[in-house]
């Protein structure tokens, strides 16, 4: 039993490595978003939101504070996903034999923590940005910021599946 255990915690680090991302080739250089256009992205969703919500110039005052709190999650995203490429062209360059026996699961799983930490803490700032003036939102207002979110993660959802798919493809 221990056997098995121990091969299902093995089996587990592997998969949940980033040496396993790192079979399915990287976009093309000329499919990436450059940070500019990341900061376009982010604030096209700023604007939609606001827009969306048609805030009255009493809730205007909260708008600032959640503006800031979304920024921030952007452009610390940018950073693990530059921070994450850089591991990940580093150990691109030794063979895939040696990246495996290199590798260093206590390392992995303290990354991970201080990644997930990161987006707690700014996930954290972003609902305590959202939260005054939340409450000040009328029904509809609330209804059109739920439609929205619903929409939103309805197109991450499908986004994810179609890189998924696209790296199947190239995989075959």
């Amino acid at each position: 039993m221990l056997k098995v255990a121990a091969a299902g915690v093995f089996a587990l680090l592997v998969t949940a490595s980033p040496l396993a991302y790192a079979q399915t080739p990287p976009p093309e250089p000329s499919e990436r978003l450059k940070a500019g256009d990341v900061d376009v992205l982010t604030e096209a969703r700023i604007d939609i939101v606001k827009a969306a919500l048609k805030l009255t110039p009493d809730q205007e005052k909260y708008w600032p504070a959640v503006e800031d709190a979304i920024r921030t999650r952007a452009k610390d995203r940018q950073a693990r996903i530059a921070k994450a490429e850089e591991r990940v062209e580093d150990r691109r360059d030794a063979g895939r034999l040696e990246a495996l026996r290199d590798r260093d699961p206590v390392d992995f799983l303290r990354r991970r923590a201080d990644t997930l930490a990161q987006r707690a803490a700014d996930l954290k700032k972003l609902a305590d940005a959202w939260q005054p003036l939340y409450q000040t939102l009328g029904q509809d207002q609330k209804r059109r910021l739920a439609l929205l979110t619903i929409y939103v993660l309805r197109e991450m959802r499908s986004g994810r599946e179609q890189r998924r798919l696209q790296a199947f493809d190239n995989e075959g």
